[in-house]
């Protein structure tokens, strides 16, 4: 059974800007569980998570809440 996660917002918008933090947290989980190590590059995001994050005190478990779903799907489908 897939998430079926809604893909919404362009490039450098919002809600793209949320969709790269959900991937972003979700492949740190994986890569920790895989003992894998890799360079993270998420500079040009910073600045909408943390105006996310003014706005949404609860976004930043949101995404982690996304990304552990994922990590889980992933985990379980290998």
């Amino acid at each position: 059974k897939r998430l079926n996660r809604e893909m919404k917002g362009k490039f450098g918008s919002a809600d793209y800007a949320e969709e790269e933090l959900v991937a972003g947290l979700g492949s740190a989980f994986l890569m920790a569980d895989l003992g894998v190590y890799g360079e993270v590059q998420h500079e040009s995001y910073i600045a909408s998570w943390l105006k996310a994050l003014k706005n949404d005190k609860r976004y930043i478990f949101k995404a982690a809440s996304a990304a552990a779903k994922a990590h889980s799907y992933l985990i379980g489908n290998l």
